[in-house]
């Protein structure tokens, strides 16, 4: 099998960078000016929006948002996907918006289950098949929700996909998802990986969940479960059939590639490893396009996230027999009452907020 394709300057430099983020050495020393700075116009934008001169806007439904306090893959996905499944066995009819990260150009659009990922992005279009609700994708999260309640009267509640520094979008709820890295060196960027300072105490409206075996900062929250399902082909995958763990085990004892394009992709082989599958190796940027297969063909057998599964339509010549794995995430049921506890009640007649006459 050929070697996996050499790292770029670009990826070599953010590893480089993310390192630093660990620890208080003298790269991240010598960004401490620059993260002075940030913190200055992030407290600057963060006062115009609580003093008034930045509008904030307020949707006819309650809104929950979803996002981390650090750079990078925090578990927020699988968050999102969580609370949408919470939301809708008590109840509710949820739809989502979400930026889009990595499609092209910011405009609003109402993601369809048969969308290219180039132009929802990947997250969204994953939100969008898994989950089964409306989605849509906007730079402008109050355009994007606005859109979206247009489109679907029946949402009666919108989650917000890593929208925790979008102010201008006003919010019921905030759910912060930490993983195993903490809080890092604790500096702000680019000295650190904090996007905003982590609170010393939690808000009223404000819950937070692990992405890890135990806490990894001094705030409340609550651990989430997370293991592999199973897997599906492919082209089943596409069509809605359910991963199965029968499948997982039949690949023991053959020699896998196990391929992963998101943001800390050795969480995702660590799994297949404790599944007992042999694995190669194939980290990829996060958000890869696929636009080149990165694994030669004759491969045998591949194994990929659901994440990059939606970049891969099953028509497409790939030269092994592809395997999608689909991860259960669910925070404790402490969190469902918990989140549930700050939801307004849902209106049984109008659901984008009255009360029939």
């Amino acid at each position: 099998m050929s070697a996996p394709p050499p790292a770029t300057v670009r990826d070599c430099l953010a590893s480089t960078l993310e390192h630093s983020w660990q620890e208080r050495g003298a790269l991240s020393t010598a960004l401490l000016p620059a993260s002075w700075g940030f913190a200055v116009a992030a407290g600057l934008r963060r006062r115009l929006f609580a003093s008034g001169v930045r509008e904030r806007s307020r949707l006819p439904v309650p809104v929950v948002v979803v996002g981390n306090v650090l750079v990078g893959g925090a578990g927020k996905t699988p968050t999102v996907l969580a609370i949408v499944a919470l939301l809708a066995r008590s109840g509710r009819s949820p739809g989502v918006v979400s930026r889009g990260y990595g499609r092209s150009g910011g405009d609003v659009v109402l993601v369809d289950p048969d969308a290219g990922a180039d132009r929802v992005g990947d997250e969204p279009l994953l939100l969008r098949r898994r989950a089964g609700v409306p989605v849509a994708v906007g730079t402008d999260r109050v355009a994007a929700a606005r859109a979206l309640l247009r489109a679907h009267p029946e949402v009666d509640i919108v989650v917000s996909d890593d929208g925790l520094q979008h102010l201008a979008l006003e919010r019921d709820v905030e759910v912060l998802v930490f993983d195993e890295r903490g809080v890092g060196n604790g500096r702000l960027l680019p000295a650190g990986p904090l996007r905003e300072r982590v609170p010393e105490l939690l808000g009223s409206r404000q819950l937070v969940v692990y992405n890890a075996d135990a806490a990894t900062t001094p705030l409340p929250g609550h651990v989430a479960r997370r293991q592999l399902a199973g897997v599906a082909p492919l082209a089943g995958w596409w069509r809605g059939e359910p991963a199965e763990r029968a499948a997982l085990a039949a690949l023991r004892g053959r020699t896998i590639v196990a391929v992963a394009g998101i943001a800390r992709p050795e969480r995702f082989f660590a799994m297949l490893r404790a599944s007992g599958l042999d694995i190669v190796e194939l980290p990829l940027a996060d958000h890869a396009d696929f636009a080149v297969l990165p694994w030669p063909a004759g491969s045998g057998d591949v194994i990929v996230t659901e994440k990059d599964a939606v970049k891969l339509p099953p028509e497409r010549a790939l030269g092994a027999q592809v395997w999608v794995a689909r991860l259960d995430f669910a925070p404790d049921a402490a969190f469902d009452a918990a989140l549930l506890a700050l939801l307004p009640p849902a209106f049984a007649n109008d659901r984008h907020g009255n009360t029939a006459p």
